[in-house]
């Protein structure tokens, strides 16, 4: 190892990251807010191991990620249960765990959900890029994704270990949609047509989009707007007639239509939805929050 404090990776499953809150602000550079998809999970991971809530973390798809420990650390998985063991003892999910010099914590594929978070006191310490240590698998901006075999510099903890951490990650629910601003492309039964039915979550949704599948969204207007900008939580519609919410690494802008933007508290939601889940909205009263729209 390069360092006393690097922790090896043996093997990272189907896709593990790094993620802290994200680089929001560098839009007009068209570079994605990137960050974790879970942001309440995240942030319990942090604070069960005594870390800051803009640490890095590891985002971990569908589990299978092995890490050797360079120095002992609290670490705390959260996000999708799953099996978590230290040398092939099973250890606790959403607490804070001890972890020794040399041993070998896995994480293993979760039970519900899709994407587990894991926290080490001290945080993941790679260099940041514009200001985050998040990864966006669109642009590739940050660290490239965690690979077997790399090593994980891990900072001083800064913090006490909080093992009954609260407040725990809200319940799940339907997505809270504010209408607009391009509903007006939209037939007028469109608005009520996507809040009314369920849909299917699609297999090719990533940290970019949720894909999903059901009820077709017909348009009042042929051809395509001009590009313009794009935010987090977005429900933009393909001429497909198939709702695309866009999540961390969503493009910057986009040409097709966008019929409503998710409530920035709702959108944990969509990291752990998988593959033929199913998913509802629900039109919102309220504005759509600025501070979480760049």
């Amino acid at each position: 190892m390069s360092g006393s404090t690097d922790w090896e990776v043996l093997d990272t499953g189907t896709l593990t990251t790094v993620q802290d809150l994200g680089r929001p602000g560098h839009a007009h550079l068209g570079v994605p807010r990137a960050g974790a998809l879970d942001l309440p999970a995240a942030a319990l991971a942090n604070r069960l191991v005594g870390n800051d809530a803009a640490a890095a973390v590891l985002e971990v798809t569908f589990g299978g990620l092995a890490l050797r420990a360079g120095a002992g650390r609290w670490v705390a998985v959260t996000g999708a249960p799953g099996p978590v063991s230290v040398d092939g003892a099973a250890r606790g999910h959403a607490r804070g765990e001890w972890v020794p010099a040399g041993a070998t914590l896995r994480i293993g594929p979760p039970v519900t959900g899709v994407r587990s978070y894991v926290a080490i006191a001290g945080g993941i310490t790679v260099p940041p890029v514009l200001g985050s240590r998040s990864t966006d698998t669109l642009a590739w901006v940050g660290p490239p994704r965690v690979e077997a075999g790399a090593t994980l510099p891990v900072g001083e903890p800064a913090g006490q270990p909080r093992p009954l951490d609260t407040p725990r990650p809200p319940r799940a629910g339907s997505l809270r949609l504010t209408v607009g601003p391009r509903e007006d492309w939209f037939a007028a039964d469109a608005v009520d047509l996507l809040c009314g039915t369920t849909y299917t979550v699609h297999a090719d949704s990533n940290r970019i989009g949720l894909r999903l599948s059901g009820a077709t969204l017909e348009r009042a207007r042929s051809g395509e707007l001009p590009s313009e900008g794009m935010v987090l939580g977005a429900v933009q519609v393909p001429p497909s007639g198939q709702p695309v919410v866009f999540l961390a690494d969503h493009p910057v802008t986009g040409g097709y239509p966008v019929i409503g933007v998710v409530d920035a508290d709702d959108l944990w939601q969509c990291a752990q939805l998988r593959p033929g889940d199913e998913v509802r909205f629900t039109r919102s009263a309220g504005p759509v929050p600025r501070d979480a729209r760049r």
